[in-house]
Formats: C-alpha cells, sequence, structure tokens
C-alpha cells in the first residue's frame, strides 16, 4: 500500500486484518474477488490505501443464500445469546477502537478524534443492544371474550439491507446492525463506494466474533460497489427492510423503489440545520455550539450546523465573536489532534462547495470570512478548504439546500421566538435543530407542538452529534425514520397480535352470533 507511515495506517491496517490483497468483498462465508474493483484514496494526502473488489449479480445471488440460510439458525437463537454475540462484537471493537479510528479518520478525513468518537458509538450502540435483548417485550391485551388471552410480539424481519454513507462510514452501519442482531435478523451492507475499507475492516472483525461462535458468517454480509450494487438490494424482495443514509435524492429513489414491492425502508437523508440564537443566549456557549456544529467533520455531517439565525438586537456581537473564532481555526491533517478542521472527502465535494458560494455571492449574499481551497504543503490532495461565513437570507434557493461543507449562513431575526422559529422550519428538511436560551418560555416554546419541526430539537447544545439513547432521525425530506436508541428497534421486527382460546366455546368478536 501506498499510505503515508507517519500515524500507523499502515499498522492499523494490518492490526485490524485489512491488506491490499485480501480486501475482496467479504459476504457471508463467501469470499468474493472480481475484475471490477474499487480503489480508494484518502482526502488526506491522496495516498493509495487499497482496494476492493465490486459484488457482481452472480456474487449477489450467493451472498442472498448465505444470509437466508443463516437467519433460519440466528433466529432460533434465543435473544438474550443473540445479545452475547453482541457483547463480544462491542469487546472486539474496544480492541480495536485506535486502529479503526485511524482508519475512520484517513479513509474519510475526519479528526482522529471524531474518528475514535465514531468507533465509540458503534461499543456503545452494542452495550444498548445487549440489555435490548432482554427488552424486546410485546404487550398482553384483555379480550372482550371470556376465556381469551390476547398478546403482541416481536419477531425478526429476516434480511436487513443496509446502504451507508461516507460521513459515518462504520457508526451508522452499527446503529443498524446491532439492533438488527439481536431482534433476529441477518443483515447485508453497502458501504460507501467512497470509504469501502471501513467496511471490510468491520467485517474482518464480526467475522472473528462469528468464527469464535461456530456461527455462520451470513449473519453479517458485506457487498462493494455503486449505486447499481445498491439497486440489487432495493429491489429484492427478499430484503423486507432496507435502512438508507445518504442525500433526499438518494433516498426518494429508494424509497420509492422499496415502496413499489411493499417493502419497508428506514431512510435518514439530508439536514438543513439551524440554531436559533435568542437575546437571552449564552455568547461563550452559542460560539462553541456553533463553531463545531459548522466545521465539525469539515461541514459533512448530516447535522452540521447550516444556519445561525441570531435576533437583530445581538447579531454584531454573535457575528463579531463567530469571525474571531473562525480566526483560530486550524485546518490541516486530520490525524494530527492540533488541527481542528481536515478535508473533504473529495474534489467533487470541493466543486460543490465552491459553487455554493459562488451561489449565494450571486443572490445577494455578503461574505464575513473567505472561503476558498488551500494548497502547497500538507494541502496536495486538493481536498482542503477554509470554512466561510456568509450573510444571508432563508429564501435564499442556496440556504433552502443542504451542501456539505463547511458553510454558515447568518440569517437576522426580529419579534419574538416564533419568529425565529418560522425561519427554522421554513425549509424541506427536517433533521436536527437547536436554540441557544436561558429563557424558559423560549425553551419550551421551542420543544413544543408549534416549535420546531425537526426529528432532534435541542436547547443550549448544538444541533451536531446525538446520543445512542435517544432515536436518530428527522421528518419532511429528511425521511422519517429512525435508527439507534428508544424503541427504534421496533422498525427492525413484524408486529403480530395472538389471540388464545383456552375454552371449549367459539364466541366471536363483537357478539356476532353465528349457529350451524
Amino acid at each position: 500500500m501506498g499510505i503515508q507511515q507517519d500515524f500507523g495506517i499502515a499498522e492499523a491496517l494490518k492490526n485490524i486484518g485489512v491488506s491490499d490483497h485480501n480486501a475482496g468483498t467479504s459476504t457471508g462465508s463467501i469470499s468474493h474477488d472480481s475484475s471490477e474493483k474499487i480503489e480508494s484514496y484518502s482526502p488526506v494526502d491522496n495516498a493509495y490505501i487499497g482496494s476492493v473488489s465490486v459484488t457482481t449479480p452472480d456474487q449477489y445471488e450467493e451472498t442472498i443464500n448465505a444470509a437466508q440460510k443463516a437467519f433460519v439458525t440466528w433466529r432460533n437463537v434465543p435473544a438474550p445469546q443473540r445479545g452475547e454475540i453482541v457483547r463480544q462484537f462491542g469487546n472486539k471493537l474496544r480492541d480495536h477502537k485506535e486502529d479503526l479510528g485511524k482508519l475512520v479518520s484517513y479513509e474519510m478525513g475526519k479528526s482522529y478524534q471524531e474518528g475514535l468518537g465514531e468507533v465509540q458509538e458503534m461499543i456503545d450502540i452494542c452495550d444498548f443492544a445487549v440489555g435490548l435483548s432482554r427488552q424486546l417485550h410485546g404487550l398482553t391485551i384483555k379480550s372482550e371474550r371470556p376465556g381469551h388471552h390476547m398478546q403482541e410480539q416481536w419477531h425478526p424481519l429476516g434480511i436487513v439491507g443496509i446502504i451507508s454513507a461516507f460521513n459515518f462510514p462504520v457508526a451508522v452501519w452499527s446503529w443498524n446492525t446491532a439492533l438488527a442482531w439481536v431482534c433476529g435478523n441477518v443483515c447485508i451492507w453497502k458501504p460507501s463506494e467512497k470509504t469501502p475499507l471501513c467496511g471490510i475492516a468491520c467485517q474482518h472483525i464480526i467475522s472473528e466474533v462469528l468464527k469464535e461462535n461456530d456461527l455462520p458468517e451470513g449473519i453479517s454480509c458485506l457487498i462493494n460497489g455503486d449505486y447499481k450494487v445498491g439497486e440489487m438490494m432495493t429491489t429484492d424482495k427478499r430484503v423486507p427492510l432496507v435502512s438508507a443514509t445518504g442525500s433526499t435524492r438518494m433516498g426518494k429513489i429508494v424509497g420509492r423503489t422499496v415502496a413499489e414491492r411493499l417493502g419497508k425502508s428506514i431512510l435518514e437523508l439530508g439536514g438543513n440545520n439551524a440554531i436559533i440564537v435568542t437575546p437571552n443566549a449564552d455568547l461563550k456557549m452559542t460560539v462553541i455550539g456553533s463553531v463545531f456544529g459548522a466545521v465539525g467533520t469539515a461541514g459533512q455531517r448530516c447535522t452540521s450546523t447550516r444556519r445561525l439565525i441570531i435576533h437583530d438586537s445581538i447579531y454584531d456581537k454573535v457575528k463579531d465573536a463567530l469571525v474571531d473564532a473562525y480566526g483560530q481555526l486550524r485546518i490541516g491533517n486530520p490525524l494530527d489532534e492540533n488541527n481542528h478542521v481536515g478535508p473533504l472527502i473529495d474534489t467533487d465535494a470541493v466543486n460543490n462547495y465552491n459553487s455554493a458560494i459562488e451561489k449565494v455571492k450571486t443572490e445577494g449574499g455578503n461574505v464575513l470570512v473567505e472561503g476558498g481551497v488551500l494548497d502547497g504543503e500538507g494541502f496536495e490532495s486538493g481536498c482542503y478548504v477554509k470554512p466561510c461565513i456568509v450573510e444571508a437570507e432563508n429564501g435564499f434557493e442556496i440556504v433552502q439546500h443542504e451542501t456539505f461543507a463547511p458553510i454558515l449562513y447568518l440569517i437576522k431575526y426580529s419579534g419574538d421566538v416564533h419568529n425565529a422559529i418560522d425561519i427554522q422550519n421554513g425549509v424541506v428538511q427536517g433533521l436536527s435543530s437547536a436554540i441557544m436560551t436561558n429563557n424558559v418560555q423560549e425553551a419550551h416554546s421551542f420543544l413544543s407542538a408549534v416549535g420546531s419541526d425537526c426529528g432532534i430539537a435541542n436547547v443550549n447544545i448544538g444541533t451536531s452529534g446525538a446520543e445512542i439513547g435517544g432515536a436518530f432521525g428527522g421528518e419532511k425530506e429528511t425521511g422519517g425514520g429512525r435508527e439507534s436508541g428508544s424503541d427504534a428497534w421496533k422498525a427492525y421486527m413484524r408486529r403480530q397480535t395472538n389471540t388464545l382460546n383456552y375454552t371449549t366455546d367459539l364466541p366471536l368478536a363483537q357478539g356476532i352470533k353465528f349457529d350451524l
């Protein structure tokens, strides 16, 4: 591999069991090696990391067969024992946290601390799922008929298909698969073609656990490729649930395709997230939350802060503080923990960033902190850009769209907090939202039924990031899906209502008479 050695990337890959010669598509108990390859280059320094094989239609069929066969075994394993397997997987992740965190950072471009944090999310969801494995509760229901018992049960669906995005190349998969596994499902995962080695690494780790427990590897399968490989899964009736994370454009295609065969989907799509800053906000907290939300992961989170809606009475004070904070940002190699901002994922993302800045200028936006692409020593990949701040209007066409880059729009509001909430809600996306205020009435208004219309609404923290204990997802064109905590597990199971008659009579419901 032609990767840099300074930060131990080659050693990390070796420790996980990933090397270029064995990075074929590992799908269940099958090892695929097709002629078509995806080559992975790091946005950090444009160095070649490795390649993976693209899954062919015939190989996809082998994978489906392996998953179906594994499901027959896995669904009969008691749920707490399935939880034990997930517990062991979580422990393996603890062992490989630094190595996998480095790979995530290097292949995706996020900071090393964020890479470690992503692996920690995987560990946390494993812990959550272990407890859940003993709490897959149904209901008991009082029957209107004497001598009858009613109850609800939850059963596994079968094969759960997972399509994940590059920005969280391992965590989002784990949110889905940890829950799906304890619910009795098997999983087929198509990672982003922009971060394929992260998928290979995770497959190596879970394969170790399955092998050690004499369980079929088809419980966890991997396919690789672009949207054409994803289509094999979305059109396949043998995959009752597809969980897809990505752009709204992609999600509409997946949702429509799965719905046409009456399958189920969990869609986690785009965000256009805002923080409302009222006159009662703490300035220091506002700056910290806004800056991290806007520039963390180089603005490539679905929960990244895109808009800052600031009351006119404090607008200048907040603006000046943000401009000053942006002047202190350090941009560079994300594996160097002294840096705040790493690269965008690739040059296509850079082009979208440049286009958005030009577009907002033509619409009348006033640039406060200039953007631009960095070059020279340390920036040879061409993927490093400067975080940008622009004064804008919510009605600008470009502001209405999600740009996956560190561009923050400042929007002024006047009057009470409901005016700000109307601005915040005035986009088609509905993922994450926040308000900075020490006023109880403003906080409760924001969290009320007439407040934020997003799936996530925070008070005195930013929009970016979420704990696994709560269900994650959004409304409107964000897709409406929920993953991770709370009762999100129900999406991975089918509900069954049971009625048991323990008498020698057969009374009908609603008192209907049918005498023979």
